[in-house]
This record gives structure tokens, sequence and C-alpha cells, in this order.
């Protein structure tokens, strides 16, 4: 079979809408959407994958992925708290959860951790991955583990299935679990880190799931606000690069996020 390579450019933002349509070509979360429960925690990229599920679903609501966060990184500009936190969280709107295809507004994975069992779905957003090693990892400010607490009574004690959606921007050499025993120490300070296991999503799994085709990141960089951008070589048929050529140019002029 003839297959060729071709180069493309992702923002972030991009990629995050990418990472955000490849989770509805997963059969386990559609046929969950459906039939079971997804919690889908609050966080940047979810947000767009919360967009993206109202979308198929045809779904009117008042969702806006602009506070669709706890913890989260940001220029010095921003009034920020201990643990990341805007100072002003009014706005937060909780977790998203879905039941049998309906929105339970208002609840958190706090309220419905204890309920769910194998066959539903977790998805969670991460601040690591190592992409040698296909490790991931969280940052974690609360004083009782936050969200990743709860979420992992499920997964590990039900069986629940974890994803974990993460940009290309966020990989670290590292090795994640020698990173997690000097940053959890009692002579750290700052966030404590998780090394969690799940089903990790970078843009480069996003473009397999949706086209078959093989994407490795190459290169990555930009400025005037392309910082944090990556260039992406992918190898296909010329089918597959066909179906990446559409994908990409139908997040490509995806805008940064704002709050």
């Amino acid at each position: 079979m003839d297959k060729r390579i071709k180069q493309y450019f992702l923002s972030p933002a991009a990629g995050k809408r990418l990472i955000a349509k490849s989770i509805l070509h997963i059969p386990s979360i559609v046929e969950a959407l459906e039939n079971r429960t997804v919690v889908i925690i609050a966080g940047t990229t979810n947000g767009y994958i919360v967009e993206e599920i109202f979308k198929l679903k045809n779904q009117d609501s008042d969702f806006s992925k602009k506070r669709f966060f706890r913890g989260i990184s940001l220029p010095p500009k921003h009034a920020v708290n201990n643990e990341g936190r805007l100072s002003d969280e009014s706005k937060f709107p909780g977790d998203v959860v879905i039941v049998k295809g309906k929105w339970d507004k208002g609840k958190t994975i706090f309220d419905v951790a204890d309920s769910l069992e194998k066959g539903d779905i977790i998805i969670k957003g991460a601040n690591a991955i190592n992409l040698k090693s296909k490790q991931a990892a969280v940052l974690i400010g609360h004083p009782k583990a936050g969200t990743i607490s709860a979420a992992l009574q499920a997964v590990l004690g039900r069986r629940v299935e974890l994803y974990l959606p993460i940009g290309l921007e966020k990989r670290i050499d590292g090795d994640i679990n020698e990173i997690a025993v000097k940053l959890n120490s009692t002579s750290a300070t700052g966030s404590r880190y998780l090394p969690v296991c799940g089903n990790i999503i970078t843009e480069l799994e996003a473009i397999n799931i949706i086209t078959g085709a093989h994407a490795e990141l190459v290169a990555s960089g930009g400025v005037c606000g392309a910082e944090g951008s990556c260039w992406i070589a992918v190898c296909g048929t010329q089918e597959q690069l066909s179906e990446v050529d559409a994908l990409i140019k139908d997040v490509a002029g995806e805008p940064s996020f704002e709050l």
C-alpha cells in the first residue's frame, strides 16, 4: 500500500478542537453518551469536548467553556490564588455530567463518583505528558487531591474508564514518576504532582482515531500568538491524508482560548 508523508501546523487552540472531535469517534464513549453516564471534569480542553458533544446531540444549552476549569495557568496580569484558581470563581458552572444523553446540570464529579460503575466514562484533563513513555500527570493544589481523587476512586475501585485529553504543548521529557517523588516531598513547595494512568489522547492520537493515519511531532514553536504550536508529520494513504487535510482545515482557524 502506497503511503505518503505530509506536514501540518497546529496551534494549541486548534489542537484542543482536534482532540475534542476525536472523542466522538471512540465507540465506548459514543455508547456511554447514549446509555450510560459520562462525566467531563472541568478543564479548558474538556470545554471543547463538551461543545462537540452538545453539537452532536443538538442540545440547546447555555454551556460556555470560558469558565469551565478550576486551576489554570495564566499570565501574571490575572489575579489567581495559591492553587492557580481565579480570584473570582462566581461563573464556574461545575463539571458536565451526562446521564443517558441528558446533561444533569449543576452536578460535579464529587456528586456522582460513588454511583459510577463499569461502562461509565470519566474525561479528565492533565498537565504533563511524556510522549515516549506514554505517562501523564496532574498538578494538584487542593489539600484533598481535588477532582482526580474522586475520579480514581471510581476508576480503580469499579473499573470506570478514564480518558485523559492533553495537548502537545504540555509535553515534558522527564520521568513522571521521578518528578512526582521530588514535587511531593516534604522539602518541596507549590502544587503536588500525581502520575495518572488512562487513555491518553493528544493531537497525535486524535488524528489516528479519526483517520487511521500515523502522526508524529517533528517541530514546535512560533511567535505572534503561535507560541506553543507544533508541526506534525502524518504518514498515511492518499485517502487518509485527504481526510487529514479536511480535518486540519476545519480546526486551523480556531481562535485562542479567552476568559
